[in-house]
């Protein structure tokens, strides 16, 4: 009998679990942390924007320009909390060859081109736990210069499960490993000041264009919300 295949569209809160959650912080500190130091010049600012009381709420949704695949891991570096990440649905097929660790490290699928139920269930379920969410505006990874074409539902979604927003800039990133003695990429993230979902949903992509633009040095597009 031919398995299967699961849609990773759905997942529980039973799978973020206290293995899960070991797994991930494990695999933090020891490959994401050890690769980052061998590769590159890096360096991480604004740490003290995610101290207690700087926080309205117990539920926070990261949220990044994309610029490389590295940014995921580079984001959790930064705030070092399990942050479960909405992936394209195509990453978790089968000839992936990063599937099976996106699967694990808690990912889960989405159709960008057509929302689903599915996907505010698995974040509710997911922001009920000690985990957080991460998501990249832009929905995919771009050239630097301008924040254009954001997706607008990680303010619905912030909306819908009451998380605030947390805004973390990709910076500098000078390219992919070189593997040759001595030579190291060079890469900042900025973390920057919670963005309250109460605001109106023109205020919090103006809010998150600004913090962005700054700390990553883009162009704004937007100078005032509507």
């Amino acid at each position: 009998m031919k398995r299967t295949e699961r849609n990773y569209n759905r997942r529980y809160s039973h799978e973020y679990n206290w293995f899960r959650t070991l797994f991930y912080m494990a695999f933090t500190w020891i490959v994401v942390q050890t690769f980052f130091a061998v590769f590159y010049d890096y360096k991480i600012t604004g740490r003290e924007n995610l101290s207690s009381h700087n926080r309205k709420s117990d539920k926070f949704i990261y949220t990044a320009n994309h610029v490389s695949i590295f940014d995921p891991p580079l984001v959790t570096l930064a705030v070092m909390r399990p942050i479960a990440y909405m992936a394209k649905k195509e990453l978790f097929e089968p000839q992936e060859k990063l599937q099976w660790l996106i699967k694990r490290l808690g990912a889960f699928a989405v159709n960008r081109s057509k929302p689903e139920i599915a996907t505010f269930k698995t974040v509710h379920d997911i922001l009920s736990t000690s985990w957080s969410l991460g998501v990249f505006p832009q929905g995919g990874t771009r050239p630097y210069g301008k924040l254009d074409e954001l997706k607008k539902g990680f303010v619905v979604i912030a909306k819908h499960s009451k998380a605030d927003i947390i805004p973390v800039a990709i910076d500098k990133f000078s390219g992919y490993p070189k593997l040759k003695p001595f030579t190291r990429q060079k890469v900042e993230v900025h973390i920057g000041k919670p963005i309250s979902y109460e605001l109106s949903e023109d205020e919090i992509i103006y809010q998150w264009r600004r913090q962005i633009s700054e700390m990553a040095d883009y162009e704004n597009l937007i100078l005032e919300p509507v």
